[in-house]
């Protein structure tokens, strides 16, 4: 007889990978497993088994109240909260009114993908970036750490911290979508010497971890890998699949520095775009992923190269994203007499040394362009 959900236990109903509860009624929504799957030791749904093996990703429907209602269960608990945000995309990732979800319980903020910034970097002027920005953001965490869950980096200390500071009580991961939580999570269970069928789901998509999902501790408490919220103001979220691996750095990024001269113009793939409108001749300290090229023409060019060349000189986009490709939206700023970053949020970021100069950025509508004092 073949095996159905009524045989199976309600505790093991719920997917090792992202999550969600399981069904095998409707192939078509979230949770769904093959009857003839739920054989296995280990449950994961039809979603997660095609990322992990086919690297495919299946849209699914979550609203914004869904990951709201899950993070309303963390302030209802007691325990540590570690905030990850990704620190190529820093203020593309951070989430906004945090600690009113979380109520009193306190918060660590960890920086994730150190490894992907440029090799010179000084991780102690990082650090204390971080701790200057998050405190300006509204942000009081109890300790500031970086680490790349991806190359193990810091992950031992990074790992006593989080003993020490939950002093007994669960643990709660947050952060936004494509922030890397579930990799550093299951870099901590391979710590740990847990197998590999065991780990949760990872992925660059957003939106891969569905429901909270728990990881018992020696004491009996929980680690718990929470879903990724949507920062609807990110590049991820206007780009193909094929795209996000374009944008996305996967190895340390290299900065690309131009020359220019006021009323030229630097052009991001087709992504996104910066005029230099008024200021002194100085450099633009590019960084973006080293896959996205860079266009540089003359500002009174820049209108006609866009609309004859978009999808093609300048891609991404291209494709079925082109087809939808939303206006671009001009964003001006005048830039303080100090070092800044001009950031494109889910793309990168230009630096430059602080002139009082006059920039346009564009970005498509709804991808949020800002400044900052500068990371590097």
């Amino acid at each position: 007889m073949e095996k159905t959900m009524d045989h199976v236990n309600q505790e093991e109903m719920v997917c090792a990978g992202c999550g969600v509860h399981l069904q095998t009624a409707d192939k078509d929504q979230i949770g769904y497993i093959p009857a003839s799957a739920l054989e296995k030791e280990v449950l994961t749904c039809q979603r997660c088994f095609k990322i992990t093996h086919y690297n495919e990703i299946t849209p699914v429907e979550m609203t914004d109240d869904d990951f709201l209602k899950i993070l309303h269960k963390i302030g209802e608990s007691k325990g540590l909260v570690v905030k990850i945000v990704d620190m190529f995309d820093f203020n593309g990732s951070w989430l906004k009114g945090l600690p009113r979800f979380v109520g009193n319980n306190p918060i660590l903020l960890v920086g994730n993908k150190v490894d992907l910034l440029p090799k010179n970097i000084n991780l102690s002027r990082m650090k204390n970036w971080m701790q200057q920005s998050a405190k300006e953001l509204g942000l009081k965490p109890i300790d500031v750490m970086l680490c790349s869950a991806a190359k193990g980096i810091q992950i031992p200390e990074l790992m006593e911290a989080i003993d020490h500071y939950r002093r007994g009580e669960n643990v709660f991961v947050v952060g936004a979508t494509n922030v890397g939580k579930s990799t550093f999570i299951n870099r901590i269970l391979k710590n740990i010497g847990l197998s590999e069928d065991q780990f949760v789901t990872t992925s660059r998509f957003p939106g891969t971890t569905l429901d909270l999902i728990d990881i018992p501790l020696e004491d009996g408490k929980a680690l718990f890998d929470t879903p990724g919220i949507i920062n609807r103001d990110q590049m991820a979220h206007y780009v193909s699949e094929k795209e996000l691996k374009i944008i996305s750095p996967q190895k340390p990024i290299k900065s690309k520095v131009f020359q220019l001269n006021a009323e030229q113009t630097l052009f991001f793939g087709g992504l996104s775009r910066l005029d230099f409108v008024k200021g002194e001749h100085q450099s633009f300290v590019c960084y973006m992923s080293n896959l996205l090229t860079i266009h540089r023409t003359k500002l009174e060019k820049a209108d006609d190269l866009y609309q004859q060349h978009l999808g093609e000189l300048l891609s991404p986009p291209s494709g079925a994203s082109l087809e939808h490709w939303p206006q671009m939206v001009k964003h001006s700023f005048k830039i303080p007499n100090q070092a800044t970053d001009i950031v494109f949020s889910g793309l990168g970021w230009v630096t430059l040394k602080g002139s009082g100069a006059i920039v346009d950025a564009y970005a498509p509508k709804g991808v949020s362009v800002s400044i900052r004092r500068a990371l590097i």
